[in-house]
């Protein structure tokens, strides 16, 4: 017979954060600590500290390839290049069934594919006179706030709409794509602003040459793992993210170096 017992399961909310501070100084450290003041028992997870500094391309790619892996309900901290000013304003949106909070500096319109359910500007107090951390004075609140169970119009008055960033796209000819890097992880693996769906529409179905570096460096298939290349040979291979990637099967520094280090691929790079 059933005792009549019931397990009560409480839903703690989840805070990433996505900076450029790194892991060497304590304010990583101080933000999360802000955010547990205000929210005790939230769940705190580091997407990456190690953004080049004040690049909000570089953040976006990085959480748009992260946010969506994460449930719905998450509130997404980004703390570069987030000091405010008269151009400048702090924001919290929803979009897709999350929260971001961040600068109005136009990383929006690069991390968000289709237009935000609401988005208002953060108008809070601050606990210290100092105005050179917002990422602790400001989000870290905002976030607490939201992770209570507040709505977005508590953290501050609604808005229209985000400023806006032009991402660098591909030029594309009857036979030819003209793109370039956007991104290096890790591995040192090379990410162009191509498109899996693009590539497929102009290149449909013919022979390709891809070209980078110098016209000596050259890859003609498309493959589906990076072990479909044998070790510290070069390869290409769309990536989850979607892009096109140029990789070198485990070839990272040590072993022979990273595509980024062989072909001295770098952001910006045509390919």
């Amino acid at each position: 017979m059933f005792s009549g017992l019931w397990l009560e399961v409480k839903i703690m909310a989840i805070v990433t954060l996505t900076t450029d501070m790194g892991n060497r100084d304590y304010y990583v450290a101080s933000v999360k600590g802000a955010i547990l003041s205000c929210a005790p028992g939230t769940r705190i997870v580091d997407v990456s500290h190690h953004v080049s500094p004040f690049d909000v391309a570089e953040a976006a790619f990085i959480l748009k390839n992260a946010y969506k892996h994460f449930p719905k309900g998450t509130i997404h901290i980004i703390g570069v290049n987030s000091e405010a000013n008269l151009k400048q304003a702090h924001v919290a949106v929803e979009a897709n069934g999350h929260f971001f909070i961040g600068a109005d500096n136009g990383i929006f319109s690069l991390l968000l594919d289709t237009i935000p359910d609401k988005i208002v500007a953060i108008l809070m107090q601050q606990d210290t006179h100092y105005h050179t951390f917002p990422t602790r004075d400001i989000f870290a609140k905002a976030a607490g706030l939201i992770a209570r169970g507040s709505s977005l119009e508590f953290v501050g008055p609604p808005i229209p709409k985000l400023k806006d960033i032009l991402a660098i796209s591909p030029i594309v000819y009857d036979n030819y794509i003209a793109g370039s890097i956007i991104y290096v992880d890790y591995y040192g693996n090379a990410f162009t602003n191509i498109t899996e769906t693009l590539f497929k529409e102009v290149v449909r179905g013919r022979d390709f040459k891809l070209i980078f570096s110098t016209n000596d460096n050259i890859i003609t298939k498309i493959r589906t793992r990076y072990s479909d290349a044998a070790e510290g040979n070069k390869l290409a291979l769309f990536s989850t993210s979607g892009f096109l990637q140029i990789a070198i099967n485990k070839g990272v520094s040590g072993s022979g170096g990273g595509a980024n280090q062989l072909f001295a691929l770098n952001k910006g790079q045509q390919i």
